[in-house]
């Protein structure tokens, strides 16, 4: 559908008439008469300057209608678009410590480091979350808001694949990343608000307990889901062979259990990459993406186009100017006028 989205600009149309009509006349030049030889060429070259004048009028009026045209904004009005909006506000919190380099994950065929797994499949939850309101905490020895609250997944899931082991410290400050997310959704408004915590260890850093963390999340309304990574084996190799380790020894489950008890959410244990894709998977069901989608139509300004040919004209004009003054004043002296008489004309 095309539109003007202010009509009202249209009442400017009329304004050089107008001022044609109602301004008033440039004050006459009185200056002492001269007779010259060459009065008819003269008579004859102002009829024909008249005669050329009338198409750059034309081009004139032509620039101000395009002018007045921008100016009333012409708009496309495209289809109705569904914009869906659960009204969910959801922080994800993603522990960067140095214990996320243990490479005790599969992906692709590969051994890689925790944060790596975690990378790949928290994207893709991330790019499933169209209407959530997301937001990415990187904690550590301390907690920080690597991405605010924001409806862009796209910047989320850059700021999560460029998230770095150690950025934040080399200990796991898991009550300051929920205090963050507290702070940071508190108050705003909305159905739910959902924090998903993921580390692999203890909290042994910070400067809030995450029981009085997980206290302060239910007080604000805000559900925690809490997801515990880590292999339960790995076989590494020594000076004494090849023996199985616990690389999940540090993994404090009964914390993460009693933070997602207390606020209302659930407690999960990825020991693999497909382990975790299906806690994600979960939790899409836990916090489904919402009903009700609101109706975005589409606006494409085309203002640039009437405002460029106007441009196009004006500059014509500017260049039709000198060449035909030139022209003139050739004719005149062709006619017999001294180069004299015409400078001081």
């Amino acid at each position: 559908m095309f539109r003007f989205e202010w009509l009202w600009a249209f009442a400017a149309l009329p304004l050089p008439l107008l001022v044609y009509r109602l301004a008033p006349p440039a004050p006459e030049a009185h200056a002492a008469a001269l007779r010259v030889p060459f009065f008819a060429a003269l008579r004859t070259l102002a009829a024909g300057r008249a005669r050329r004048g009338r198409p750059r009028q034309l081009l004139a009026g032509a620039a101000w209608l395009l002018l007045v045209l921008a100016a009333a904004r012409p708009q496309w009005v495209g289809e109705p678009l569904a914009l869906p909006q659960s009204g969910r506000e959801l922080m994800l919190a993603v522990d960067v410590s140095g214990s996320m380099k243990m490479q005790d994950m599969q992906l692709g065929g590969a051994a890689v480091p925790r944060l790596a797994m975690v990378q790949q499949v928290a994207g893709e939850f991330v790019e499933r979350r169209a209407g959530d309101r997301l937001g990415l905490i990187l904690f550590g020895t301390r907690a920080y808001l690597q991405t605010p609250l924001t409806f862009d997944r796209q910047s989320i899931s850059q700021s999560l694949a460029e998230a770095e082991i150690g950025l934040a410290g080399e200990r796991t400050a898991i009550g300051d990343a929920i205090g963050l997310a507290v702070k940071r959704l508190r108050g705003r408004p909305a159905r739910s608000r959902v924090l998903i915590l993921l580390t692999d260890g203890a909290n042994t850093a910070g400067a809030i307990a995450p029981q009085r963390a997980a206290q302060l999340a239910a007080e604000a309304g805000l559900r925690v889901h809490t997801i515990g990574v880590g292999a339960d084996q790995l076989l590494v190799r020594d000076l004494f062979g090849t023996r199985r380790i616990d690389p999940s020894a540090e993994l404090d489950e009964a914390t993460l259990q009693s933070i997602a008890q207390a606020t209302g959410g659930r407690y999960f244990r990825a020991h693999d990459t497909e382990g975790l894709r299906a806690i994600y998977a979960l939790l899409d069901e836990l916090e489904p993406v919402a009903g009700n989608p609101d109706r975005l139509r589409p606006v494409a300004e085309l203002f640039v186009w009437p405002l460029g040919l106007a441009m196009l004209i004006a500059a014509l004009l500017a260049l039709l100017g000198l060449p035909l003054r030139t022209r003139e004043a050739v004719g005149v002296v062709g006619r017999g006028a001294s180069v004299d008489v015409l400078e001081r004309q």
